[in-house]
């Protein structure tokens, strides 16, 4: 008789977790926002709306290229390239202008999930806002991509500005760049799905 209510417990404790788990899944959805999602099929996400910039703009001599990737089973964009410091550049950028209806509520977000594959390279990313008038303004943080699928969790608050006095203010973000910069290095990195967290 007490084996018959321990199995009968047992029963109704698995059942709620079943029953949980959709909502815990729910849940974790609710706390990211999708700014683009390579693997997705939607006809709203694709290589098209990131392009690539180099130091070309400023008379520098790096290369790259951007691409529709599927690097370990997973699709991506893919930027590759050779970063040069000569006549002063230094940079290979993939950039990703927002839209209007991914800056609803950015302030209630606590900051960037991206996926990265890379090549052990450390990487930055760039965020520009409305505000800031010079091209080589932004705030800025860095990671080192390893070679395979990593998460990346990077709060606002580990972006530093870079050669403004202006403080990030998330409402005003309107573009978000993936950069190899700084040093002369083969640059090989690809980015999975990207959004906000809160």
């Amino acid at each position: 008789m007490q084996m018959t209510v321990l199995c009968y417990i047992r029963y109704h404790i698995i059942a709620v977790l079943l029953l949980l788990l959709p909502m815990q899944e729910l849940m974790a959805e609710e706390k990211i926002l999708i700014i683009d999602d390579p693997g997705s099929s939607s006809d709203t996400v694709n290589a098209v709306q990131w392009r690539l910039v180099t130091d070309n703009v400023m008379g520098g001599i790096s290369q790259g290229r951007l691409i529709a990737a599927s690097v370990s089973d997973r699709q991506c964009l893919r930027m590759q390239g050779d970063v040069k410091l000569d006549n002063n550049g230094g940079f290979v950028q993939m950039a990703l202008n927002l839209t209007e209806d991914k800056l609803d509520d950015i302030a209630s977000y606590t900051g960037l999930v991206l996926e990265a594959y890379g090549n052990g390279e450390s990487y930055n990313i760039h965020l520009r806002t409305s505000n800031l008038w010079l091209p080589w303004q932004s705030y800025r943080s860095s990671f080192i991509a390893p070679a395979e699928w990593k998460t990346f969790y990077i709060p606002f608050t580990d972006f530093t500005p870079y050669r403004t006095s202006k403080t990030l203010k998330l409402e005003k973000i309107e573009r978000i760049g993936v950069v190899a910069i700084g040093r002369e290095f083969t640059a090989d990195l690809c980015i999975g799905k990207i959004g906000l967290y809160r």
